[in-house]
């Protein structure tokens, strides 16, 4: 798992690189094109890399299901190695995970997952970035993630074990990260010399936590369970009890876009500890630096 982490590392002091010199004049990926596929509506994940794409000297390629011959029946693999024919790079938003793995398997370039069911692995890295800058380290640092046990937690456990960050996830029965990657995380920190504890206690994951981390109760898709969603994770709402019990100089991450006043309050959100907008700011500088690991 070394190798893994060190190329974690080498794309994050390249992001951190790239922030810096975001002004100068580079171009790694002059002549480039990336093409964005959209199943999912964006903003930080579109804008981003969008952007990301125009400042690394390329370009990038919008398209949605309705933009595309697969919105209409034609085969992902064969989508796959038509747009392999014409761009440097494909990203795929995506609602399954199976989707990104299929793409992946028949394109010939390199494929970015911009977030699928199962995954957000961009996010992770915008992430890392934010407490890297926050903290001057990851090693060490003990993160707590309160709600859902979704693809941003699924990625969380990954991201955290693979670079020595301790995490405690605090989720509602029913609603715990995916056992195999429960069990992949916890095979990976222990070899990193972590931690990785799931609880049904948001309380109890938050103590002590230097960064206390939420995401959305109910996610694209999940919109006819929103109200019962709501009451059961209603214990789990980021706000200033909860932080009282985490570290008195814990920061607060949301990847956004955040349903105020629930899963978290307008105060902490607002507040000085938060970090949500450099989390966002962070998704351009990470994934250029994906880019230029895949594509440059």
């Amino acid at each position: 798992m070394l190798d893994v982490q060190d190329d974690i590392l080498d794309i994050l002091e390249v992001a951190e690189d790239m922030k810096k010199r975001r002004y100068e004049d580079m171009a790694p990926l002059k002549g480039q094109t990336l093409a964005m596929i959209f199943e999912k509506s964006s903003t930080r994940t579109r804008v981003s890399f969008e952007v990301g794409m125009n400042e690394l000297g390329g370009f990038a390629v919008t398209l949605n299901t309705k933009d595309l011959q697969m919105g209409r029946g034609e085969t992902v693999a064969d989508t796959a190695r038509v747009l392999s024919r014409y761009v440097d790079g494909i990203m795929y938003r995506a609602f399954e995970h199976s989707m990104v793995l299929e793409l992946a398997k028949y394109a010939t370039v390199p494929v970015i997952n911009g977030l699928d069911n199962f995954e957000h692995p961009c996010q992770i890295m915008a992430d890392l970035l934010t407490v890297k800058e926050r903290f001057g380290r990851l090693k060490g640092i003990k993160m707590a993630y309160v709600g859902d046990g979704n693809n941003v937690c699924n990625s969380l456990m990954l991201g955290c074990a693979m670079v020595g960050m301790d995490l405690a996830c605090g989720c509602p029965k029913g609603y715990e990260p995916d056992s195999g990657v429960i069990e992949k995380a916890k095979e990976i920190a222990k070899a990193n010399g972590c931690s990785l504890k799931i609880t049904e206690s948001a309380i109890e994951a938050a103590k002590g936590a230097d960064v206390v981390y939420t995401d959305v109760w109910v996610s694209m898709g999940q919109e006819e369970h929103s109200r019962m969603r709501e009451q059961i994770f209603k214990p789990y709402q980021v706000n200033a009890d909860l932080m009282s019990v985490a570290d008195p100089k814990a920061i607060v991450m949301h990847c956004l876009p955040a349903h105020r006043g629930m899963e978290i309050t307008d105060e902490v959100i607002d507040s000085e500890r938060s970090v949500v907008l450099d989390q966002a700011e962070n998704r351009l500088h990470a994934q250029k630096a994906i880019m230029i690991a895949l594509m440059g």
